[in-house]
């Protein structure tokens, strides 16, 4: 069984979370470009590495950040965002 640790509750099964994408941050809606918005909406950064990643714990509601090696599809670390 694969474990997630929540950093409220502490390790629990990854049933009982959902990814929510990755931690990117948003354009100025004000001073955006289309190419930024159209880059924004549609491009991911796939390439293997560590990434910064939304979780959420489903049993607790809570959203945090989780750094992920997806090469190696292992969790570093996770956190409440600030």
């Amino acid at each position: 069984m694969k474990l997630l640790t929540c950093p409220i509750n502490g390790p629990r099964p990854l049933q009982e979370f959902s990814f929510g994408g990755e931690v990117r941050t948003m354009p100025d809606p004000k001073s955006a470009s289309d190419a930024q918005w159209a880059d924004y909406v549609f491009n991911r950064h796939g390439e293997p590495g560590i990434r910064r990643e939304w979780w959420y714990h489903l049993a607790s509601g809570t959203w945090f950040i989780a750094e992920r090696d997806n090469l190696k599809d292992e969790f570093i670390k996770t956190y409440l965002p600030e």
